[in-house]
C-alpha cells in the first residue's frame, strides 16, 4: 500500500501485512487539539460550560471578567478543535461542550499518559 512522505510505516516483523502507520499529519491535528485544551483561559471556560451546560458568549466573558473579543477567540479555537459546539438560537449563539469528542480525548490522553517514560 502507497504512504504519503507524512506517513511512517514501520514493520512489527510478524508478516507482510503486520505494520504500524503513523501520519504525521494525524498527529499535528492531535497536538493542535491538545494545545486548545492545555491553556488556563480555555479551562476555564470548559469549566464553564460543565456547570452551566449552556452559554452564550456575553454570559461567558461576563463571568470571567474578559473582553468579549478575547471570549470570541478562545471559543473559536475550542470550536474549531471540536472541544464545544454551538447552536444558534434567534440572535444568539449559544455554546456547550461535546461530550462525545471530549471522551475520546480523555481516552487518547489516559492511553498516552501510560506511556509517560519512567524517571
Amino acid at each position: 500500500m502507497p504512504t504519503s512522505s507524512y506517513t511512517l510505516t514501520i514493520s512489527k516483523g510478524n508478516g507482510p501485512g503486520d505494520v504500524i502507520k503513523l501520519d504525521y499529519y494525524h498527529v499535528r491535528i492531535a497536538a493542535h487539539v491538545l494545545r486548545a485544551i492545555n491553556h488556563k483561559l480555555r479551562q476555564q471556560i470548559i469549566k464553564l460550560l460543565e456547570e452551566h451546560k449552556r452559554m452564550t458568549v456575553t454570559e461567558i466573558y461576563v463571568k470571567l471578567r474578559l473582553e468579549q473579543s478575547v471570549a470570541s477567540q478562545h471559543l473559536s479555537i475550542l470550536r474549531r478543535n471540536h472541544i464545544v459546539k454551538y447552536e444558534r438560537d434567534g440572535k444568539f449563539i449559544f455554546y456547550s461542550l461535546d461530550t462525545d469528542a471530549l471522551e475520546t480525548i480523555a481516552r487518547v490522553v489516559d492511553e498516552l499518559y501510560a506511556l509517560k517514560p519512567e524517571k
